[in-house]
């Protein structure tokens, strides 16, 4: 059996979402490290949709659905940005 062409629906919206939002936080955009670290937190927040092509999950989502997910995902995407970037400000504060 061969799972490769198996994917979570969100992962490619949740990374184009993370660089679009980047540029209003300059100190984790310039951190890989921290980016990616965002891109984890805002896809924790998201329940996983498996497929194996993305139209598969677009035909069957009603015109609603896509605004849910993609309010859904945006919503993941600034509470990441905000959470890492609060998290960062603590470990700096740290001796």
């Amino acid at each position: 059996m061969d799972f490769t062409s198996l994917y979570n629906h969100h992962e490619r919206e949740v990374f184009a979402a993370v660089i679009d939002t980047a540029a209003t936080y300059p100190a984790i955009q310039a951190d890989p490290e921290l980016m990616a670290d965002v891109a984890c937190v805002a896809l924790n927040r998201l329940p996983p949709r498996y497929i194996r092509h993305a139209v598969d999950y677009s035909f069957y989502l009603t015109e609603q659905e896509r605004l849910d997910v993609d309010a859904a995902i945006k919503e993941a995407v600034n509470y990441a940005f905000n959470f890492v970037q609060a998290r960062s400000v603590l470990r700096a504060k740290r001796p």
